[in-house]
């Protein structure tokens, strides 16, 4: 009988623009090395201010991948 197995990693993307634009990043740059995404999580979400103005939005996710095999 054969199962499927997946597998999940952590991942930081920051965007200059918004907290999509990061999730969009990471998936992105994750999906040019990891086959098989099918979801993420957002685990946790940041942002870096300077001078009272938001200058970076971050993300931390918790990318789902299926293993070959």
């Amino acid at each position: 009988m054969a199962g499927t197995v997946a597998r999940v990693t952590e991942i930081t993307a920051r965007s200059d623009t918004s907290f999509e634009d990061a999730i969009r990043v990471g998936l992105e740059r994750a999906g040019q090395t990891v086959r098989q995404i099918t979801g993420a999580w957002v685990k946790e979400q940041k942002v870096e201010v300077s001078d009272g103005a938001i200058v970076a939005w971050q993300v931390d996710l918790q990318v789902t991948f299926v293993l070959d095999g």
